[in-house]
């Protein structure tokens, strides 16, 4: 990993309290700082599965009423059922080649649903909006 150093002038009574932290803990100040910057930062897409980069990275240019939007997203009852009923007849072992590639593709789209949902929800919240626990996702 490449690393690169920065010149950031503190507040003193912050810096300050850092460096107690640093001590407290048996940490570099420099460690201490590339903790709370990691944390502080808004969430991370590249650890999302390859196929679901892409979208999610287009979240990090959204504007937060679209965040809103996808963040209070519902998938539809046909939807829901339809994933409900292939992975009934996938656990009976009664899914023809057909439904199985269908299955699939529902799994594949819940998949991104929820974390484009996800991602848009920890982006307000990073942005500094109250998130509420979404009840029905």
């Amino acid at each position: 990993m490449t690393v690169k150093d920065i010149l950031l002038p503190l507040p003193e009574d912050l810096y300050l309290r850092l460096e107690q932290t640093a001590r407290a803990t048996s940490q570099s100040l420099t460690d201490l700082l590339v903790h709370a910057i990691r944390a502080g930062s808004p969430p991370d897409w590249s650890q999302a599965p390859a196929e679901f980069q892409a979208d999610l990275a287009a979240l990090d240019r959204m504007e937060d009423a679209a965040l809103w939007q996808i963040a209070r997203a519902q998938r539809t009852d046909a939807e829901t059922a339809q994933l409900a009923t292939l992975l009934e007849k996938n656990a009976d072992g009664a899914l023809t080649a057909e439904e199985t590639l269908e299955l699939e593709q529902c799994v594949a789209a819940a998949d991104r649903f929820m974390l484009r949902k996800a991602h848009a929800a920890a982006l307000l919240q990073w942005r500094g909006h109250a998130v509420p626990p979404f009840e029905r996702l």
